[in-house]
Parts: structure tokens; C-alpha cells; sequence
């Protein structure tokens, strides 16, 4: 199994992004926003002034943060979370301290105010210090939890979708193994045969699951598989393959097909005394990717198989919420006296 990045390794939000970038920005303006309500009982016309030197002010020092955290990002992003927490305040008071220090000029050199040096000149240094230090203190803190939360989520969905993919019936195991058993001495190269194909499909049950796979490998496991169950099952399997304008690049995640496929042969074939054919339609509709797999109905309705067929398909379920989200469905219904599965997934291409 693939390991795991460790969180430990990425405590800190890259604070040289955008999503930042933008946090500080809105921050600011609603800094700007509160005091000049705060300043004015009336939104008249001095409120509209105070907010439009309040908001230049506010963006200016967000200017200045926002591009000294991009440049100090790679260095940040190496430190552990409490440095990389206590340099991005620094850098935001001496963002501070340079943006009230540049608007004071700026409002000097157009003539707004007569004195380089007013005597509110070091009380407004201060306001912007504290402020900043009020804000800046809870809004690091906010990134770092905020991240390290998106980090434990994306981990433990790693882990879920690689638990998911690494579930296999031990019966299938085991019936295989005995097929093989039952050609070694008849049909040696057959039983090697199997092998090969067992083990391809073990090679993808170990791999990565967080990665999709091209649509083709994906039905040459399934093929796989089913060549491995007819050795066992003989003339009362039998499959038919329906694929349409799919496309070549289109993938999907590993080993979607292959536990639908054993559900179908499970709980449809192996029950039926006359076995049955299982069917696989495939057909790209619009920018979505359907898939549907059909087999016979038991001749006897059994509970056990009901319940086995449902534990497959909540896994499969699962495994698509977590890599497509809402869009990408699963239905399971009854019709004609054949049992269908229908996914649609969106087609994303390599």
C-alpha cells in the first residue's frame, strides 16, 4: 500500500496564495467597514469619505502584507507551525508599520494634510499596531487550524478510499486458489494463466487508490477476473461486453467494475442452476460515463445475498462520493428478471 503523507509535514497554509491573499483583503475592508460605522451615527457624506480613506488605507496595508507573505512564503512553508505562525505576524506589523508609515506620505505629497510628521502621527502608529496584532493573532491562528483541518480530511479520505479499494471477498481468494489447484497437473499452462491474472488483479488492489486509471486497464481487469471465475464456473458463465463511444483518454477510479462483477456472479450466476450471462453496457452520454451491469435473478431470493450485494455497493458508493462528489451517481433495480447496476460518472480524461 501506498504510505500516506504525514501531516507533520505540512503544518502550515501556503501563505503566499490567493484563498490568503484574498482572506486579508476581505478582512481589511470589513476593518474599514466597522470603524468608519463606528465613527459616523449618519452613512452621509463624511461617512462615505472616511470610508473611501479608510478602505485606501486597509488595502494599502494588505498590499504590503500580502506581497511580502509571497515572497517570504517558500521560506515560511519550511518552519514549523509555531515560527511560521510568529513570522507572519511579524510580517504583518511591519506590514503595518510600512503601510500607515506610506499613507501618511501619500496624504503629505497630495497636499491632504500640511505637516510631514503630524502629531497623530505616532497615536495612529499605534492604533494600526494594535489592530493589527488584534486581528492578526486570531486570523493566523484561524489559517493554520483551518489548514491543518482540510490536511487531516484529505488523509483520512486518502485512507478511506485505499481501505475501500483494498477490500476483497476472501471466498474469491480461496475458489480461485482451488481452481488452480484443481490445473496444475491437467492443464498446467491454464492454472499459470490464472495465476498471471491473479496476480495482476492483486497488483491493483495494492496500488494507489487515490489515482484513476485508464478505462481500457480497467476492463482488462475485469476481463481478467471473469476469465478467472469462468475456469470455475465453466459454460454456466457466460459475459457479453456492449461498450460505445467511449473515449480512449477517459479513466476511472481503479476497480470499479471488478466488485460489481462479482456481486453479479456471486449472487446471480453461482445461485442459478443453470448459471447466466452477465452483461456489461457501456456508453458515453453528454460529458458523463455509464455503466451498467446486468446478470439473472437467483432462482431462489436468499437475505444473505441480498445483504452481501448491498455491502459491495455502499463500498462502491463510497468510493465515488469521495473521488466525484454529488456527481456522480449509483442506482440498483429489478427489471425483466435481471438485476441491474447503473453508474454515472463524469469523463475525465488523461
Amino acid at each position: 500500500m501506498v504510505g500516506l503523507k504525514n501531516p507533520d509535514t505540512n503544518q502550515l497554509p501556503d501563505f503566499g496564495s490567493f484563498g490568503v491573499a484574498l482572506r486579508i483583503i476581505l478582512l481589511a475592508e470589513m476593518v474599514a467597514v466597522i470603524t468608519t460605522i463606528a465613527r459616523n451615527p449618519v452613512f452621509d457624506q463624511q461617512a462615505w469619505q472616511d470610508l473611501n480613506l479608510l478602505s485606501a488605507f486597509a488595502l494599502t496595508l494588505s498590499f504590503i502584507a500580502i506581497v511580502t507573505l509571497k515572497l517570504a512564503s517558500p521560506i515560511i512553508n519550511k518552519m514549523s507551525a509555531e515560527l511560521g505562525g510568529i513570522t507572519v505576524f511579524l510580517i504583518l506589523l511591519i506590514a503595518s508599520v510600512l503601510g500607515t508609515e506610506a499613507m501618511i506620505f501619500t496624504l503629505y505629497d497630495i497636499g491632504m494634510i500640511s505637516e510631514r510628521w503630524p502629531e497623530w502621527h505616532k497615536p495612529l502608529l499605534v492604533r494600526s499596531l494594535i489592530i493589527t496584532g488584534l486581528i492578526g493573532v486570531p486570523g493566523i491562528r484561524y489559517l493554520i487550524l483551518t489548514h491543518r483541518s482540510q490536511v487531516d480530511a484529505k488523509i483520512q479520505q486518502d485512507a478511506r478510499m485505499q481501505a475501500l479499494q483494498s477490500r476483497i471477498r476472501p471466498h474469491f481468494l480461496f475458489n480461485s486458489l482451488n481452481s488452480v489447484a484443481s490445473l496444475t497437473r491437467a492443464e498446467p499452462e491454464k492454472a499459470e494463466a490464472v495465476l498471471h491474472d491473479l496476480a495482476d488483479l492483486f497488483r491493483v488492489l495494492l496500488a494507489d487508490a487515490r489515482k484513476l486509471v485508464p478505462i481500457s486497464a480497467e476492463r482488462e481487469i475485469s476481463r481478467q477476473y471473469l476469465e478467472v471465475e469462468k475456469i470455475r464456473l465453466g459454460d454456466r458463465l457466460n459475459v457479453k461486453w456492449n461498450v460505445q463511444n467511449i473515449p480512449r483518454a477517459a479513466q476511472i477510479p481503479a476497480l470499479t467494475l471488478q466488485p460489481l462483477l462479482e456481486n453479479a456472479v456471486y449472487h446471480g450466476i453461482e445461485t442459478r442452476f443453470g448459471g447466466g450471462t452477465v452483461k456489461i453496457d457501456m456508453w458515453a452520454e453528454n460529458d458523463m460515463l455509464n455503466i451498467m451491469i446486468s446478470n439473472p435473478l437467483p432462482d431462489v431470493a436468499s437475505k444473505g445475498s441480498s445483504k452481501g450485494n448491498q455491502i459491495a455497493q455502499d463500498n462502491i458508493r463510497e468510493r465515488l462520493l469521495t473521488q466525484y462528489g454529488i456527481t456522480a451517481t449509483m442506482q440498483s433495480f429489478e427489471e425483466g428478471g435481471q438485476y441491474h447496476v447503473k453508474i454515472k460518472m463524469p469523463i475525465i480524461k488523461a
